[in-house]
């Protein structure tokens, strides 16, 4: 199987040699399609309609609130994502509607946006709830074919894989579902090429494709595709190793020779990857989807005039010239951002109990800018530093902080990693910190039982220390935001947010993200607007690399010592071979020219 799919394949990539130019043409025009043109109309439209009802913000939070009290807002946004579907469904059908046209000498723009338009008039109104679940599906597969933008946004936040992760039978129950999604994604895969190529209607399509893979022919098709996926990674990976081997060389010139020769080089990995990514496309939708007879030139072929001839290679040169000097910055010292160190709930590296006096004087050593920690209210309207919403898994005690009085919790022995120490007050844990001078980063954490006033009475009693000491407030729960700003405008609050879902307009001075789906875009729209973007909880020294590439304000994370040794390697070691590196493992730019 594996012989024969090598062979097949290097019978594709001779026909993909004789029309490079028109798959990479194709490949890269429909993708920036998407990112300059798509993603921004869907991220002006949402504001604007947020922007309308003056709702600040969407979050799982607020989902139901919306639907209750703005019902038209709901059902634009829901209008808003069946458009989104149908341009997903249209640039799916581009790629397949190119490459087939391609491959038959059909190289006309006109002739592909008349197949594309019979191709959305065939599809039903009914059928885009059966598209959805059918992307979600087909994503591990769609990425080999055509890794779009719009697709690669939905991914499920880390913290919540994390979650998964820490228990067996969850864990268990993980693994189990996302091989029957696999499953159901190889049974399913045939259906858009069948409704493309075809012409048939979807639930006709998602039929036959089940029919097409039952047996060998899914165990046949999984092969096809693992063994494309594994070419397509040794040939990348063998490029970048020469590449990244060039401009170790290079970097032993003198100025400005080395910077040159980095940016050539910074373009030819690129322009690479672009080529590798439409040969690996082109490859995959003519060796499963295309018949034999597809590949036939046309009777008729019609090829590019001179003048689109010169129209496409004046748009290449208007994006290398682009990509160029987005390059020059990203290669040049001014670009580098050194972020805000923050230690997650007042631990480095497991060395005590989190959110614990002996912990914090521990992490205070390693100098973080900030240390974060939690507050809960107490029975007695008091506050004391903890995160967990019960005692159980720390203390052993199965109550809630607000069960409990502020001299009983504090009488509490809560153990972690092999570590053990008393609950603290929050005044305790602040006068700790002032007489150590180390500024604070205060999570406010709100529950259904907590008293009417309780932010009111945080910030009487705590705000003029906090604004005196430089600390920051920050809360997943908009309300606590808001009546913060509301009752000490000096105070600065950050908004926590788990998931990136569109830009918000609120009272907030910043925002905490998730980091697996904190964008360049969200950061730099929040910098325009004159706010901070803080990245948690991030222990990966790859992903702490790319929080600094994206720009974000501070890091938030449980690793501090990795953290500031990742910050020192890179303002130590700031070779040109490193940053191609860097730019290949951690900055996110697989279907982008410009960083």
């Amino acid at each position: 199987m594996m012989k024969q799919t090598l062979t097949a394949v290097w019978r594709q990539t001779h026909e993909f040699k004789r029309h490079w130019v028109s798959y990479l043409t194709l490949f890269v025009s429909v993708d920036l399609l998407i990112q300059l043109i798509w993603i921004p109309i869907f991220r002006a439209v949402t504001t604007l309609v947020l922007q309308a009802a003056e709702i600040p913000f969407i979050s799982y939070q607020n989902v139901l609130m919306i639907a209750r009290h703005h019902p038209l807002v709901m059902v634009a946004l829901l209008a808003e994502l069946a458009c989104l579907l149908l341009v997903v469904y249209v640039q799916f059908a581009a790629v397949l509607l190119g490459v087939r046209d391609i491959s038959r000498e059909i190289i006309s723009v006109r002739v592909l946006l008349r197949e594309l338009g019979q191709a959305l008039r065939r599809l039903r109104p009914g059928s885009l709830l059966v598209l959805a679940i059918y992307f979600i599906l087909v994503i591990p597969f769609a990425d080999l074919v055509y890794r779009t933008p719009l697709l690669a946004k939905v991914q499920v936040p880390q913290f919540i894989l994390d979650y998964l992760t820490r228990n067996a039978l969850l864990l268990t129950a993980t693994v189990v579902l996302y091989g029957i999604l696999v499953f159901l994604g190889l049974r399913l895969i045939w259906t858009l090429p069948l409704m493309v190529y075809q012409r048939q209607r979807l639930r006709p399509a998602l039929r036959q494709s089940w029919r097409q893979t039952r047996g060998r022919s899914c165990w046949a098709l999984a092969m096809q595709l693992l063994t494309i996926g594994l070419l397509a990674a040794l040939v990348m990976a063998g490029f970048y190793v020469l590449v990244i081997g060039a401009q170790w060389l290079a970097d032993f010139l003198p100025q400005p020779m080395a910077a040159l020769l980095a940016n050539v080089n910074l373009l030819v990995i690129q322009l690479g990857s672009e080529l590798v990514t439409s040969w690996t496309g082109m490859v995959t939708v003519s060796l499963l989807f295309l018949a034999p007879g597809e590949h036939t030139p046309a009777a008729s072929p019609r090829v590019a005039t001179r003048g689109q001839r010169v129209v496409v290679g004046l748009a290449f040169a208007a994006l290398i010239a682009t990509a160029a000097v987005g390059n020059s910055l990203y290669l040049s010292d001014s670009q580098y951002h050194h972020p805000v160190t923050i230690s997650h709930r007042g631990v480095a590296e497991q060395n005590g109990v989190q959110n614990t006096i002996p912990a914090l004087k521990r992490t205070h050593r390693l100098h973080p800018d900030y240390v974060e920690l939690d507050v809960h209210e107490t029975k007695d309207r008091q506050f004391v530093v903890l995160h967990d919403e019960n005692l159980k898994a720390l203390a052993g005690v199965d109550r809630t902080p607000r069960q409990l009085t502020l001299k009983q919790l504090t009488q509490l022995t809560v153990r972690e990693n092999g570590h053990r120490a008393k609950l603290a007050s929050f005044s305790d844990y602040l006068r700790t910190a002032n007489r150590l001078h180390q500024k604070l980063l205060v999570e406010i954490k709100p529950s259904p039982a907590d008293s009417p006033d309780m932010v009111d009475r945080f910030v009487a009693r705590y705000g003029d220390d906090l604004v005196k000491h430089h600390a920051l407030v920050h809360s997943l729960d908009y309300g606590v935001v808001e009546a913060v700003k509301r009752r000490d405008p000096r105070q600065t609050v950050l908004y926590i947010q788990p998931y990136n879902f569109t830009y918000p307009n609120t009272a907030a001075n910043g925002y905490s993200m998730e980091y697996s789906t904190l964008t360049t875009d969200f950061i730099t729209l929040a910098h325009l607007q004159g706010k901070r973007v803080y990245a948690w909880t991030v222990n990966d020294p790859s992903v702490m690399m790319q929080m600094m590439y994206k720009n974000a304000d501070g890091i938030i994370t449980d690793n501090l010592a990795e953290l500031n040794r990742e910050i020192a390697d890179y303002e130590e070691h700031r070779s040109y071979a490193r940053r191609l590196l860097n730019y290949i493992l951690v900055v996110p730019t697989a279907t982008e020219f410009t960083p």
